[in-house]
């Protein structure tokens, strides 16, 4: 969903073609974003969801392809402002989605991070939606309370959370990996490098990945 319909088209056509691929490829499942636009209230949102989705969904399940929809709201900055790009970044959206759109082929590309800093308990949500985790991100978050105090949660949230590596942020990987053991998910997951402190130099991003392994070692056999 966008508010330029010709972004829009290019952009399903180019999300029917992954998913084309995936199956030729024998993959079980792609990640995307649901879009949004902008200019318009959820609940024109919603309607649009279920108008552009409905075809996508059924073209993924003709080809045995699972579609997980990440839970970022695309909303960090100034040129993503007022509402950012993604309707998916809540429960409460998550369940309208999959009652709009009833495919067992729809989920979630679940990332604990984005729950964080919008102050939504990031562990309770995988017990409800067990069945729709299809992908995992492993990526933390680190909340500045001093900044948030000075500009408070209706700023663009880079100004108040930075992305960090797993374990330098404040995501309590013990309960939350706990909690993927108890509904028994056994996809992907995925480090995810969003932590400009490792984007500096030539090798910072490998380094990222090797110390995020280690730490995620002590969780994940």
């Amino acid at each position: 969903m966008h508010e330029d319909e010709a972004k829009q088209e290019a952009a399903i056509a180019h999300l029917l073609k992954v998913i084309d691929a995936a199956a030729m490829l024998g993959l079980p499942n792609v990640n995307a974003f649901a879009g949004r636009v902008q200019s318009k209230p959820l609940s024109y949102n919603f309607g649009l969801f279920k108008e552009l989705w409905t075809p996508i969904m059924r073209h993924a399940e003709a080809k045995g392809v699972k579609i997980g929809i990440e839970n970022c709201p695309m909303y960090f900055t100034k040129d993503e402002w007022p509402n950012g790009w993604n309707i998916a970044y809540c429960p409460a959206n998550w369940r309208k989605m999959f009652e709009l759109v009833p495919s067992n082929n729809l989920g979630l590309n679940y990332d604990p991070s984005h729950l964080l800093w919008l102050q939504i308990d990031y562990v309770k949500p995988l017990y409800e939606f067990k069945d729709k985790i299809f992908h995992v991100h492993i990526k933390d978050t680190k909340m500045m309370k001093d900044k948030l105090d000075e500009v408070g949660i209706l700023a663009t949230p880079l100004e108040f959370h930075a992305p960090k590596l797993p374990g330098l942020g404040e995501v309590q990987w013990g309960r939350f990996m706990s909690a993927l053991t108890d509904i028994g998910f056994r996809g992907c997951a995925c480090i995810e490098v969003e932590d400009l402190a490792y984007q500096k130099e030539e090798g910072d991003v490998e380094n990222a990945l090797v110390q995020s392994n280690r730490f995620m070692r002590q969780f994940i056999v």
